[in-house]
């Protein structure tokens, strides 16, 4: 897929520009907590040719924007805590732009073109969100689906203000515990596809740092949940 450049909207830039408040948050001492094993920086990963940085800003991607069309899937909720890593301690990253994008349960991405489809004017399963007080967002989306050549994965982006016009950044992948996978994959609307592959280990980027980013959601009313620790370099 050929993915659309577009140029970044003023409340868009605006929203970037607000990233400067994570300032105090870094250099705050009372922000730090105690050294502990479970600081670890997360693996960065490729970005991939889907990234769209018009996104919208909003909790629920499931839909276009344009139509208010929901994404047929099974209910995923995606928590997220993001966590500034310095000197092997962390504390909550606030006022961070927090990007994700993924396929749908047939393995297509809005925003782009390619010889299967035309989604370059659609928007779904994309949007960001900005980190509260303690570095969380929370997305609601749906299990992602699958193509062929890639393990099933939701694209992440981290994006807060350095200071002195750096900006600490983070691309990576979240991954599924296969055999969740195979559990959902048994339902509709992923039913009926061919066997997905490849699986997680036969998966080029995914063995490139994937185990640190793999979740195991938990099945709930409706829904599975999610939740993960995302750590960002901050010094």
């Amino acid at each position: 897929m050929k993915p659309v450049s577009t140029p970044i909207n003023p409340a868009r830039r605006r929203t970037l520009q607000q990233l400067a408040a994570v300032g105090a948050v870094l250099t705050s001492p009372h922000s730090w907590g105690q050294e502990t094993p479970d600081c670890l920086l997360t693996p960065a990963q490729t970005e991939g040719p889907y990234f769209v940085p018009e996104a919208p800003q909003r909790t629920d991607i499931r839909s276009d924007p344009a139509t208010g069309t929901l994404c047929p899937g099974i209910p995923l909720q995606l928590q997220l805590q993001l966590l500034a890593v310095r000197n092997n301690r962390c504390g909550p990253l606030a006022n961070a732009v927090v990007d994700i994008w993924h396929c749908d349960a047939n393995g297509l991405y809005s925003g782009v073109r390619d010889r299967y489809a035309d989604t370059s004017d659609q928007q779904f399963l994309r949007g960001y969100q900005i980190s509260d007080t303690q570095g969380m967002v929370h997305f609601t989306t749906i299990y992602p689906g699958w193509y062929p050549g890639r393990a099933v994965h939701i694209h992440f982006k981290v994006r807060a203000d350095a200071g002195n016009g750096r900006m600490h950044l983070l691309t990576s992948q979240l991954y599924f515990d296969d055999r969740i996978t195979d559990q959902v994959y048994r339902q509709p609307p992923y039913a009926g596809r061919d066997p997905r592959s490849p699986r997680n280990a036969q998966d080029g980027i995914y063995r490139r740092g994937g185990t640190a980013l793999t979740m195991a959601p938990v099945a709930g009313a409706g829904a599975y949940m999610a939740r993960f620790a995302i750590g960002v370099r901050t010094g």
